[in-house]
């Protein structure tokens, strides 16, 4: 029985694919009009990440400058920086010395001979301490910041949260527009395949009432248009991503030059495996659903008489 069942799914599922190769360019319209709208939202996500990224190699995540105490030594201040290393919200931690820091400030600070006549180094020796990604976000930084306050060789704990707040709050306002825009579209593409299927249903009227006056149950009509409409909307998402792919390749050349010139070798990366599968099945269910609801509100209106 299980096995009559998966045969009669896979013959619905050859004749669907049959009926939409004989209608091409019909098909081709508006497989390509889905993929165009599901590519808009594609595109955004895809800049927000490689965004997310970029960001990321800019030290997005905030870095903590731990001025120590001037009674704090070498060996005390290289202890600290083990334990603060060994912490779960610690990626890195770099010392600076205070000789370190005083040769810096006199090469970056120009006042080199100035610097000279000072009878001691007034400057402190500094961890440079740099988050983990996954405690990126400013709350948890702040958090890292209270914490690290607490030590006792630690005079002044400083991080300039403003812009990382902005930084994120841009990107979690572009995640928002992506998803309003993707409900949106996604909308738009019910409406197509819903269109597309009720034209297949009024054009085979006749054959339905047919089917239905024989003994076919809607379940057994529905099939067929289901499984066009769920077509339509796989191959639509399929375009999405080749046109996604398209739009990085193309732009491969100037992100490359662009990120030459400051010195960086970031890369932009297409979606990943489970957004590309996310895209595959949303298109696949938007066109399920889609076809759902033009069959369903058509074949109560299609009765033998």
């Amino acid at each position: 029985m299980i096995k009559n069942y998966f045969m009669r799914h896979a013959q619905v599922f050859f004749f669907s694919l049959g009926q939409l190769s004989r209608t091409p360019i019909a098909t081709f319209l508006t497989v390509a009009v889905i993929g165009i709208t599901l590519a808009l939202p594609a595109c955004l996500y895809v800049a927000i990440e490689n965004l997310q990224r970029l960001s990321g190699s800019w030290d997005s995540n905030g870095q903590i400058s731990l001025f120590l105490k001037r009674d704090v030594n070498d060996a005390a201040a290289e202890k600290l920086a083990a334990k603060i290393r060994a912490l779960p919200a610690v990626s890195r931690v770099n010392y600076i010395s205070r000789d370190a820091a005083l040769a810096e400030f006199k090469q970056l600070s120009g006042f080199g001979e100035a610097l000279e006549a000072l009878e001691r180094n007034p400057l402190p020796a500094v961890l440079v301490v740099l988050p983990a990604d996954t405690d990126s976000h400013p709350d948890k930084l702040q958090a890292l910041v209270k914490q690290l306050r607490r030590y006792n060789e630690v005079d002044i704990a400083q991080i300039d949260l403003e812009w990382v707040r902005r930084l994120h709050a841009i990107l979690e306002l572009a995640r928002h527009g992506v998803l309003i825009l993707a409900g949106g579209l996604g909308v738009a593409v019910l409406l197509i395949i819903g269109n597309t299927i009720r034209l297949a249903v009024l054009n085979r009227r006749d054959e339905i009432v047919i089917t239905k006056l024989i003994g076919g149950t809607n379940a057994f009509i529905r099939r067929p248009f289901l499984y066009a409409g769920t077509l339509q909307g796989l191959l639509g998402a399929m375009l999405a991503w080749l046109l996604v792919a398209l739009a990085l390749l193309l732009l491969s050349s100037p992100i490359d030059n662009l990120a030459g010139l400051y010195g960086s070798r970031f890369e932009a990366k297409n979606l990943g495996l489970p957004a590309s599968l996310a895209l595959l099945a949303a298109g696949g269910l938007l066109g399920w659903l889609g076809s759902r609801l033009a069959v369903g509100r058509h074949l109560r209106t299609l009765e033998p008489t």
